[in-house]
């Protein structure tokens, strides 16, 4: 914070018109949220939404989505692993007329090979099972203009996959290229197991390819035995010697039980979906704001709008 602070001032002061910085704290326990709060006293543009605890990541910047008023919107990390400085690229790229400017990564220091490789596998299986073409080496650091907000606010769905999303919406989008650094300080809360939960929630969330998958493996799995059926059925009308075998009859039974349980698997990630829909609880909770002014509060609001509607 005592350095990603004074380059948001030195960024504001770039920016040709008016500047708000929405902090959001997604449960933190290291002293972020006091020194921010600290930090507002000299400075009026800083505003901070201290959430009831731990959302998740993709909450979190829904928070701070819904709270935004100005006429762009840019999403950025607190690490320092995104340049501020790119900022005034993605706006130069916003006033020839883009509604989103996805800022893409060139480099990305200090992540481990497994975590590159892997990332790229999950973007082109994910753009070839949908018909929603994601732009490959993007996280969440983009401008989006403030129609494009607006038209997020009214997707109510609660797991989200914002990078979805914003290819999902259309408008006119194009790309920025940059270097993302090393985190300057601490450690990536985001373990393999959050970023497992994400990769389902894109797929999922933006293809029925693992139900079409389900389907086509059970019809290959029927065939399969039906054929095998056929066998049995010939063996013992050539042989009167034929005795089950119990290992045989152990192997099949145990495949069967497994792609069963694999297909009700698959079959369960929608359903739960549909489940958490259908309770229509709000999104987050928000323990306390600090600085937020009426406009922001009343775009906050938006949202339970959208979702009583």
């Amino acid at each position: 914070m005592p350095e990603l602070l004074p380059s948001l001032d030195r960024l504001a002061e770039k920016i040709d018109g008016k500047v708000e910085v929405i902090f959001v704290d997604d449960g933190s326990k290291d002293g972020s949220a006091a020194y921010i709060a600290k930090a507002m006293q000299n400075d009026r543009h800083i505003k901070l939404i201290r959430l009831s605890r731990n959302f998740g990541h993709q909450i979190a910047v829904t928070a701070g989505l819904d709270a935004a008023v100005g006429h762009a919107v840019i999403i950025m990390d607190a690490d320092l692993q995104d340049p501020p400085e790119v900022v005034l690229e993605l706006i130069a790229k916003w006033k020839d007329g883009f509604d989103i400017v996805h800022a893409q990564r060139n480099r990305r220091e200090g992540e481990t090979l497994f975590k590159k490789a892997s990332a790229k596998a999950f973007y082109r299986i994910l753009n070839r099972i949908t018909s929603t073409d994601i732009p490959q080496d993007v996280g969440d650091f983009r401008l989006v203009d403030a129609k494009v907000v607006d038209a997020l606010r009214a997707m109510p769905e609660r797991d989200r996959f914002l990078r979805g999303l914003f290819s999902w919406v259309g408008f006119k989008q194009t790309i920025v290229h940059y270097d993302r650094h090393e985190r300057f300080a601490g450690k990536t809360k985001y373990t393999m197991l959050k970023m497992l939960k994400l990769a389902t929630d894109g797929i999922v969330g933006f293809s029925d390819a693992p139900l079409r998958l389900a389907l086509w493996f059970g019809v290959l799995v029927s065939i399969a035995a039906l054929f095998y059926g056929g066998y049995v059925v010939l063996s013992a009308l050539r042989s009167d010697e034929l005795v089950p075998g119990w290992a045989s009859t152990i192997v099949v039974l145990s495949f069967l039980s497994g792609v069963n349980l694999l297909i009700s698997g698959i079959i369960g990630l929608y359903v739960g979906r549909i489940y958490t829909e259908v309770k229509q609880r709000p999104l987050y909770l928000i323990e306390e704001n600090i600085g937020l002014s009426a406009a922001n509060l009343e775009h906050i609001n938006r949202r339970a709008d959208y979702a009583t509607k």
